[in-house]
């Protein structure tokens, strides 16, 4: 039995729905704060349960039989809540309840490192993990393409991207990313410890963005560029809290110093078919 952790969100709703595709659905577990909002996936046969990292003793009970479990990452310090906190309890619980593998939704950049605090928390929770006597992988999974449309902003109506300098990344469609994660829970024991990157095909700067945005529209979409401390100021004027602020800011200058450039095939190799570009990401947000 495999269990999948947020299967209301965006990642791992996708996981499960691709798990279904490749094994019964009554051999898949939906962990989930609110099982209301799972009804789409419990009528696929899926066994949904309540399971909540802010409440650690729901979760052995979420957990109970199950062989792998998925840990999607919490993304609990953007309400300033502790990530770490609520990875190591569902560690616990899988350790608790007999699980022999955890997959870890991990990401390209992480690192002790990295400028990108995000990056922090992924590989602290890679070494508890490591440390939990459980074989574990961490699936380290190339940029949303979903962000990348976050930092395009309003480009259609602005006919502009305006941002502080940035770098090549390899933008990655969930799609592609569940896909992948659901060839590897299918395949248990394929990769130990952390896999390869799992990206995109190609890495891509805003004004590459830009000029596919351009295209599309038929019409110029222009790269503007501010100063760190003109978005720093910007979102300060927006009451935006300095952690979250500072979340924004570090993947710039991630971005500049190529921690998300990488490209590997080994998402291609997963998935068997090209990887979802970009172009088609943001062909997809434009009306018809």
């Amino acid at each position: 039995m495999i269990i999948v952790t947020g299967a209301t969100g965006q990642l791992g709703h996708a996981i499960v729905e691709a798990l279904a595709r490749r094994m019964p659905a009554g051999g898949i577990v939906a962990s989930v704060r609110d099982p209301a909002k799972a009804a789409d996936l419990a009528a696929l046969g899926v066994d949904i349960r309540h399971g909540d990292f802010a409440q650690p003793t729901s979760l052995a009970t979420a957990f109970k039989g199950a062989t792998q479990l998925l840990l999607v990452s919490s993304n609990a310090a953007a309400t300033g809540g502790d990530p770490l906190a609520q990875h190591r309890a569902a560690i616990d619980a899988a350790r608790a309840v007999g699980i022999r593998r955890i997959i870890y939704t991990s990401h390209m950049a992480a690192s002790p490192i990295s400028a990108f605090p995000p990056m922090l928390d992924h590989v602290a929770t890679e070494e508890m993990l490591a440390a939990s006597g459980l074989a574990w992988t961490a699936l380290r999974n190339g940029f949303y393409a979903t962000s990348g449309l976050t930092l395009m902003g309003n480009f259609a109506q602005t006919a502009q991207i305006e941002a502080p300098a940035d770098g090549k990344v390899a933008w990655t469609a969930h799609a592609d990313l569940a896909e992948a994660a659901a060839a590897i829970l299918a395949d248990e024991g394929r990769f130990d410890g952390p896999t390869p990157p799992l990206t995109g095909s190609t890495a891509l700067d805003l004004a590459d963005l830009a000029a596919i945005a351009s295209d599309l529209l038929g019409r110029p979409v222009t790269r503007a560029l501010i100063t760190d401390a003109d978005l720093e100021a910007r979102m300060a004027g927006h009451g935006v809290p300095p952690a979250r602020a500072g979340i924004a800011l570090g993947l710039y200058r991630a971005a500049r110093a190529g921690e998300f450039s990488r490209l590997d095939p080994t998402l291609e190799q997963l998935i068997g078919r090209p990887a979802i570009g970009m172009r088609d990401v943001i062909a997809a947000t434009l009306p018809v």
